[in-house]
């Protein structure tokens, strides 16, 4: 497990803009058995990767026209349980950190891997969110 000293900061870059963290398996079975669309972003302390996927989902949710209803972050390897019981959720993916998923009614609709998000610009991150909030969002 991570040190909450290095986690914190870049939990506050998602939580601090809207996200609400997913601690534990009851707050994420709870909020995904919540109709419509729930945004997940597992978060990580990878800087290449997490260093593109936090600022691509705040670009995103910030220019959708669509937008989920729920935004929400795990940690990996700090909220174990939580990102435990969301990596049940986002099977047949293999467990991913940095990761982005889209649920809606509870089934996942869309999901961006770490090899996906790896040496990608923010911007094209950003993109893909967009287009999959516009398919799958009201």
């Amino acid at each position: 497990m991570y040190p909450a000293e290095i986690v914190q900061p870049m939990k506050e870059e998602l939580t601090e803009n809207g996200f609400t963290e997913l601690l534990s398996k009851d707050e994420v079975e709870n909020q995904l058995n919540q109709k419509g669309t729930t945004l997940v972003m597992i978060n990580s302390v990878c800087g290449c990767s997490a260093g593109s996927a936090r600022p691509a989902v705040l670009m995103a949710v910030a220019n959708a026209n669509k937008k989920p209803d729920f935004l929400t972050t795990s940690f990996a390897g700090f909220d174990v349980e939580a990102v435990q019981t969301l990596r049940q959720h986002m099977m047949p993916y293999p467990p991913s950190s940095p990761a982005i998923a889209l649920f809606k009614d509870g089934e996942l609709v869309h999901f961006i891997e770490r090899h996906q998000i790896e040496g990608r610009p923010a911007q094209m991150i950003a993109h893909n969110l967009i287009s999959a909030f516009e398919q799958f969002c009201n």
